[in-house]
């Protein structure tokens, strides 16, 4: 439950140049890890319906992850896919989200609010990025957090 709000936490931070790029190199390293090693510890159980969704979203994530560990290892500023990588983790589990919202009876609003608001962070967040206004940048963070967040509150706690 802690990892997702402390992942965005810390994408908070580097956004505002409060940790250095090697810090957040060994953050994507550790990344890498617990999302293979928790893909793979838990492949069995993810086989159908709701958890098939949640491998999927591990597996694409995994990939979206090493391309930000890539881009870090390769060129720092390489800054398109770094915000690829952000983009990616507000997008993917949204998809997630949004699938649980549709094929659970518990709480289904909750998956769906947090959907809408971690595809509005990222909309919010690439309009930052473009402009750049960084209030956009940190909104987007903010809204993604929270949206994500509720969505692993409502898995963990089944509200």
């Amino acid at each position: 439950m802690v990892l997702v709000p402390l992942a965005w936490t810390f994408a908070t931070a580097a956004h505002l140049d409060l940790l250095t790029l090697r810090t957040v190199l060994i953050a994507h390293l550790v990344m890498d890890a617990i999302i293979a090693a928790f893909t793979g510890l838990s492949w069995r159980e993810m086989t159908d319906g709701i958890l098939l969704a949640w491998r999927r979203v591990l597996l694409v994530g995994l990939v979206v992850t090493l391309v930000g560990t890539a881009g870090l290892l390769a060129d720092p500023t390489l800054d398109p896919l770094l915000t690829a990588t952000v983009v990616g983790w507000m997008l993917v589990p949204a998809a997630g989200l949004a699938y649980t919202g549709l094929h659970i009876d518990r709480h289904p609003r909750v998956y769906t609010v947090g959907a809408a608001l971690s595809a509005g962070g990222a909309v919010a967040y690439t309009a930052g990025v473009l402009a750049p206004l960084s209030a956009f940048v940190l909104a987007g963070l903010a809204l993604t957090n929270v949206g994500q967040t509720a969505g692993i509150a409502a898995a963990v706690y089944d509200y």
